[in-house]
């Protein structure tokens, strides 16, 4: 399982890109490995807090249904509640559309030693409102004519994005973009059950159906992203997510192997003075009650 293969190809075609990926392990030796790694990072993470200098940004992406809440939970249970930030982005907000498409996502970006993870991302500016262009007449941009849009709008607004995340990265934050990749056959299912079990039928809605009609106007928009907004600091990984436990898996071990890179992240040494007088602060708390 190296992180190489699930990386962009410079001619990749989504539609060939497989949903599924064989482990060569069970089920129960796929949920040790997740356990293994989910520690590891949460021990790099406590590691980061105490360095206080970089930052983590997860991005999770994928169509309705990809598995990027349970992800969330499963790859980050283990973390000490205040080393990490969930950020979920649906419709903006009128506040939110007083301001750039970027503004919103912006301010949640990552304090120094904390990880955030963004559910749905800043490309959701060039995906849902790329299938449906009619949502920018809510920026009242006034340079932005939603009956004359070309390809070149479209790559700008990319170009912008990878803009802002070398940015962020050259003030250290890391940065890691996953696209959770499901099979339209799998879909189904998983809206299938949404109904059919009443515990999940809250998440159902009339719209989900009306989004399915055009999965191929998202795999297109999608493919648009990947090839179009990866660059060195700021990688997106292609994850196949039809079987959610492995998607998991894949997904820790990409992190744990990224992070493990920052060799300069360590636990910070106390002042000399201090660590001169650790024995004697020792014998202090031993003879006193």
């Amino acid at each position: 399982m190296k992180r190489k293969y699930f990386k962009v190809p410079e001619d990749l075609n989504l539609k060939e890109r497989p949903t599924t990926y064989e482990t060569g392990l069970d089920l129960l030796s796929i949920k040790k490995e997740l356990k293994k790694y989910r520690k590891k990072i949460a021990e790099f993470q406590d590691m980061m807090y105490a360095d206080d200098r970089y930052s983590v940004l997860i991005c999770f992406q994928g169509m309705d249904t990809a598995g990027k809440d349970s992800m969330i939970r499963e790859v980050f249970k283990g973390f000490n509640a205040r080393g990490v930030v969930v950020e979920s982005f649906k419709t903006p907000s009128y506040k939110e559309l007083q301001h750039d498409f970027m503004w919103r996502h912006y301010t949640k970006l990552p304090e120094k030693g904390k990880f955030t993870v963004f559910n749905r991302t800043h490309y959701e500016n060039v995906l849902v409102t790329r299938v449906h262009p009619e949502y920018l007449e809510n920026e009242r941009n006034p340079h932005t004519d939603i009956n004359s849009l070309t390809d070149d709008f479209w790559t700008d607004r990319m170009k912008r994005m990878v803009q802002f995340e070398k940015f962020w990265t050259e003030n250290g934050t890391i940065i890691l973009k996953f696209y959770l990749h499901i099979s339209k056959d799998e879909q189904k299912k998983r809206l299938l059950k949404r109904i059919e079990k009443p515990k999940h039928q809250w998440k159902f809605s009339p719209g989900d159906l009306a989004e399915r009609e055009l999965w191929d106007k998202y795999q297109f928009c999608y493919q648009e992203v990947l090839k179009n907004s990866n660059h060195k600091k700021g990688e997106w990984f292609i994850i196949p997510s039809d079987d959610k436990d492995v998607s998991r898996l894949i997904v820790a071990k990409i992190i744990y192997e990224t992070l493990k890179e920052y060799k300069d992240i360590v636990y910070p040494q106390p002042e000399p003075e201090i660590l001169e007088r650790i024995s004697h602060y020792k014998e202090e708390l031993l003879k006193n009650n």
